[in-house]
């Protein structure tokens, strides 16, 4: 895997190349700060309620519509109706035809994935209004479950060196439908970028999260959510740097493991 095989992938469904570092903007960053990463070739966006993104967003949509892919779903999902409008409500206020991603946020917490919010999210992606069905999840093995019979299309999951058990429940089942894999918390909501008592060695950085995870060739896109334009630079910075080498792999799943006690 060369330098520019690491940072980018083609997405399926959407048919897009992706920078394999994806944006969140609930995190603190500033508008100068996300216009910057729309420059510099960020162009996967997860759209929350919160943070400063609307505005960047709706400007990067006017300039080039076909090169982002946005992510983007109803906080709370339970109902086939409610799943619906929100997506109605969603293109309504970006101004655009189709998301690219469409997911149930937090399934079997703040959604729920039944046959009336399954034909639903299949209606939304059959009538051309969205391009992948996703959901984001924290049960691993229900993840294993919807990646090999399932219609959805990406999963976004948890996975860092700290929690490493996808690996395990998750992408074994990946090869007979190929769903996409987004990861979030790869810093383990800044876990890893601290030492554990009794830990005397190296201690990751943030841009070492990333790499981490996207040195896993199962991994599509990692999600960055920076509270700065300059730790966006440092982490864009490290993932200059390519995939993990053997040695770097090998003390940062030390160091996770002890990070997780």
């Amino acid at each position: 895997m060369d330098g520019t095989d690491f940072q980018y992938r083609q997405l399926r469904g959407v048919d897009k190349r992706v920078f394999r570092l994806g944006l969140a903007a609930n995190y603190g960053i500033e508008e100068a700060g996300i216009r910057s990463a729309f420059d510099r070739g960020i162009n996967y966006v997860y759209l929350t309620p919160r943070g400063k993104m609307a505005k960047p967003l709706r400007d990067a949509i006017q300039r080039d519509r076909e090169k982002l892919v946005i992510a983007a779903g109803p906080t709370v999902g339970f109902f086939g109706g409610s799943v619906r409008r929100s997506a109605e409500r969603l293109l309504s206020k970006l101004g655009l035809d189709y998301i690219d991603v469409f997911q149930l946020m937090w399934l079997g917490v703040g959604s729920a994935l039944t046959a009336a919010t399954e034909r639903e999210l299949v209606h939304l992606k059959e009538s051309g209004k969205a391009r992948v069905l996703a959901v984001s999840i924290h049960d691993r093995e229900r993840a294993g479950r919807l990646a090999a019979e399932s219609p959805l299309d990406l999963l976004m999951i948890r996975y860092n060196a700290a929690h490493p058990g996808a690996e395990r429940d998750i992408f074994p089942h990946l090869e007979k439908r190929k769903p996409n894999i987004v990861a979030y918390t790869a810093t383990s909501w800044r876990k890893l970028l601290e030492s554990p008592k009794g830990w005397d060695g190296q201690v990751m950085t943030a841009g070492d999260c990333y790499r981490w995870c996207l040195s896993n060739p199962n991994v599509d896109v990692t999600l960055t959510g920076p509270a700065s334009t300059q730790q966006l630079d440092e982490n864009l910075k490290a993932i200059e740097r390519g995939p993990l080498t053997a040695d770097e792999d090998a003390w940062m799943r030390s160091f996770g493991h002890a990070v997780h006690g």
